[in-house]
């Protein structure tokens, strides 16, 4: 399948009215797909901010036994988002869970669902991705059990669990 991505890439990347279609394909899935609501600040307290669309969030998810994953950014910043990932590995992310360095993304990344793009549709992301501005935004994390966090959290409590009163 790499193969194929590699040979797509190639011919999108001539400059082509392809490519265009291409990136608008991309652009559509990206939003169908909700990565806005995991990826963009502010998204959470019901105030997107689209001039940082998907640079990252300030929320993190808790998820007992595990830690907190905040959503990364996603942007080509090389420094804080996905600058440095060639298409092969954002496309590997997406469809495997398992980031360059090893690691799984977080639970709460739909992975598995994605897995089932085709690979011109996952190739589609990528070159959309490629075409954001880049964005620098560090975002925190992740954090293992018991490690303080400085940020928002949305949690994920077992059964029986008592919701925190506010305060």
């Amino acid at each position: 399948m790499l193969a194929a991505l590699a040979g797509l890439a190639v011919t999108l990347s001539v400059g082509s009215a392809r490519a265009d279609e291409a990136v608008e394909r991309g652009k559509y899935l990206v939003a169908l797909m909700g990565c806005n609501d995991c990826h963009t600040p502010g998204y959470f307290f019901g105030k997107p901010d689209m001039a940082h669309m998907l640079s990252g969030s300030e929320v993190a998810f808790e998820i007992p036994g595990m830690g907190a994953f905040a959503g990364p950014n996603l942007t080509p910043d090389k420094e804080t988002g996905l600058g440095d990932w060639t298409n092969e590995q954002i496309v590997t992310a997406l469809q495997t869970g398992e980031r360059p360095d090893g690691r799984m993304l977080a639970p709460a990344m739909p992975w598995r669902s994605f897995a089932q793009l085709t690979p011109d549709d996952a190739m589609a992301i990528v070159l959309y991705l490629k075409t954001l501005p880049a964005v620098s935004n560090e975002v925190p994390g992740p954090f293992g059990p018991g490690d303080v966090v400085p940020t928002f959290i949305s949690r994920i409590l077992p059964p029986g669990q008592m919701v925190a009163d506010p305060q």
